[in-house]
């Protein structure tokens, strides 16, 4: 569906981004003008996505279907790559770059949490991982031949309390053996690889509850009826969401990321990329919904004028707008923090929460605009209305992330 000139194009941005000083490490200096090339990449996104208009986007929702063609459209282009390093097929671009692509994304209709995950899982392996790990998998992802779009963290009775997990990867001579319930999983069912956290020490045996957790690179493609099923969970949205049951399976040690016992802080330390990656998909979204909500207002006429032309209308949207310009300038600090590696968990979060929270408004702004057409699936606006609705809870509940700024920020005690 993409046309060679576009890939050509896309190749050529990226190429331009990376060798422009737009590496992922800001304290490099660059002489080429950053907005200039951002927008040269936002444009190039926005092509890309043309070919895959809102009629694509709706019948795949009708279906319940994954969206194969623009995943594979976004791998071709090199986008999926943005974040590997150059040494291993990527572009080597920042987390302000991989934003940009995914807020275009859902700012052109699409749904990036279709991909997204490829992008900030890919840095637990990449900052972990061991030489041969990320010699024998990061290229291959960055070609396009392996998927790494699953990650298996959330179980059914601990939900965000991740120390309490109940999974196990029980040590055996040259083997773990994986016993376990994971829930809310997406996209398990079009990746090759899942990385998998499981608990490999007792909580009982563990001077604190964060030790004793370890992750996994698990072969999809080799686990799957020997030990692992997965079992589709239909959710409001199309989010190619699973459950799975692990039965002893068992996996090879040197799967192992990192060190035995220091999964959660590999955990915790993608975490602010990941808030950053939402946020923009959000600040997308919203922006969607702003152009919707002002092009309906401006067409359509009732008692003999625009119904834009009303207060009771126009207000709504223009604070809509507001909002979602304010949440991208936290974006845009949090990423730029990311980027130069200096410390942002305080931005990410509230970044993700003020997006999130300006992307629901824009929501209800825009169905409440459409009138009765905003419930009808021929205007796409139900359908990124219950997309959006996803980030009020998902990756991080806006209750959890105000625990933190409460606690972290402005030093109130602990609440939970």
């Amino acid at each position: 569906m993409t046309c060679g000139a576009e890939l050509a194009r896309a190749a050529e941005i990226l190429l331009l981004c990376a060798r422009g000083g737009l590496c992922a490490d800001r304290r490099i200096m660059t002489s080429v003008p950053t907005a200039e090339l951002h927008e040269d990449l936002r444009h190039a996104v926005r092509d890309l996505c043309k070919a895959f208009p809102d009629s694509y986007w709706r019948d795949l929702d009708r279906e319940r279907a994954y969206p194969d063609a623009f995943v594979r459209a976004l791998t071709d282009a090199g986008y999926l790559a943005a974040l590997i390093p150059e040494e291993y097929g990527g572009s080597g671009l920042g987390v302000t770059e991989a934003s940009i692509i995914l807020e275009e994304i859902n700012r052109s209709g699409g749904n990036a949490a279709a991909c997204h995950a490829q992008m900030y899982t890919m840095g637990t392996l990449l900052r972990h991982g061991s030489p041969e790990q990320k010699q024998t998998f990061l290229p291959r992802i960055a070609r396009g031949e392996l998927r790494l779009q699953a990650f298996g963290v959330t179980e059914p009775t601990t939900g965000s309390d991740t120390t309490q997990l109940k999974t196990s990867a029980t040590r055996r001579g040259d083997r773990f053996i994986v016993r376990g319930q994971k829930v809310f999983i997406s996209r398990a069912e079009h990746s090759d690889l899942l990385l998998l956290v499981a608990r490999t020490t007792p909580i009982d045996r563990v001077t604190r509850r964060s030790d004793g957790l370890s992750i996994l690179l698990v072969d999809l493609r080799q686990a799957v009826g020997r030990g692992l099923t997965i079992r589709p969970l239909r959710t409001m949205m199309n989010h190619a969401t699973t459950e799975l049951f692990f039965d002893d399976l068992e996996v090879s040690a040197d799967a192992l990321v990192g060190e035995e016992g220091k999964g959660f802080r590999y955990l915790i330390d993608g975490l602010n990329a990941e808030r950053i990656l939402i946020a923009a998909e959000c600040i997308g979204d919203g922006r969607w919904f702003v152009e919707r909500a002002t092009g309906y207002a401006k067409a359509r006429i009732v008692f003999n004028r625009p119904i834009g032309q009303n207060q009771g209308v126009q207000f709504p949207i223009a604070r809509a707008h507001v909002d979602v310009e304010a949440a991208d300038l936290m974006r845009s600090r949090a990423a730029d923090l990311f980027d130069r590696g200096e410390p942002c968990g305080a931005e990410a979060n509230m970044a993700k929460l003020l997006a999130a929270d300006a992307s629901w408004q824009a929501a209800n702004v825009a169905v409440q605009t459409h009138g009765g057409f905003g419930f009808a699936e021929d205007y796409d606006i139900e359908r990124k209305f219950r997309e959006t609705r996803l980030y009020q809870v998902a990756p991080i509940s806006t209750n959890l992330i105000l625990a933190y700024v409460a606690e972290h920020v402005l030093g109130l005690p602990r609440s939970y």
